[in-house]
């Protein structure tokens, strides 16, 4: 976005950071300078000026592979505030309250916070046998239906590297602990759309969940159920999966209705 002369005044300084932090967001992958300056065409020395001022303010931070950059920890603070917003929240919890009713368990809301799920949002089941995950709790990607629903939304190169770089660790008999079959497992939740958890996190707990989505049909939280296995076994809890995706196309619709 340079002007005729080469110059950079097509972009207003007060605008090129946000511009960036867009980028990044429509990407939904880590990135590198040159990456997001293929859209906004500053000199190069502007671009990566950019990205250090963002990384020293922690707002995106350096990949494992000394390159790309994806949100910080003040960025994902933002866009979680954002997400809890008063008027979308109550339309939120109203759907939540649905969905806890017709299953019958608890539901929650979760948001991709860099190695970890982060529940932004609950509603409990009624009855007196329950398993506490409080909003504010961070479980990991690899052995829960949520992290597993975000990773099947990366790429096959970012998914490989995930499952190799990862200690996973066992946290029950029943956790996935070889990349291979996390890999191969993440791509089947890819393609059924939905993702499970057979007591991988926590003994005597499953857990479905299906993604929310943006416009662009990008992951931005995940929907999902868990509940005691001597209750509800993951057999038996498959057939949920239409209406969790119903009352996740509802929160999808919030995001668009959000929009300008």
């Amino acid at each position: 976005m340079t002007d005729e002369n080469g110059k950079e005044g097509a972009i207003p300084t007060n605008l090129r950071l946000l511009l960036v932090l867009e980028a990044m967001a429509e990407a939904g992958v880590p990135v590198t300078p040159t990456e997001v300056n293929l859209k906004l065409g500053l000199p190069k020395p502007t671009i990566h000026r950019l990205f250090t001022t963002l990384e020293t303010e922690g707002f995106i931070q350096r990949e494992i592979d000394g390159r790309g950059f994806s949100p910080g920890l003040r960025l994902r603070k933002v866009s979680a505030g954002i997400l809890s917003s008063l008027r979308i929240r109550t339309a939120r919890i109203a759907i939540l309250n649905k969905l806890a009713d017709e299953i019958g368990e608890t539901c929650n809301i979760a948001l991709p916070d860099r190695d970890a799920m982060l529940y932004l949002d609950r509603v409990e089941t009624k009855w007196p046998l329950r398993i506490q995950l409080p909003v504010g709790t961070r479980v990991p990607f690899y052995c829960t239906a949520s992290g597993k629903m975000y990773l099947s939304s990366l790429d096959q190169r970012h998914l490989r590297n995930y499952a190799v770089s990862t200690a996973l660790e066992a946290k029950t008999p029943t956790t996935i602990t070889s990349p291979d079959v996390l890999v191969s497992q993440v791509k089947e939740a890819r393609e059924l759309g939905y993702a499970a958890d057979n007591c991988e996190f926590m003994e005597g707990m499953i857990a479905i969940a299906v993604p929310i989505v943006e416009a662009n049909g990008r992951l931005v939280s995940t929907l999902s159920f868990h509940a005691p296995e001597q209750r509800l076994p993951l057999k038996d809890a498959q057939k949920y999966v239409p209406t969790l995706k119903t009352a996740a196309e509802q929160l999808s619709a919030l995001l668009a209705d959000g929009e300008p």
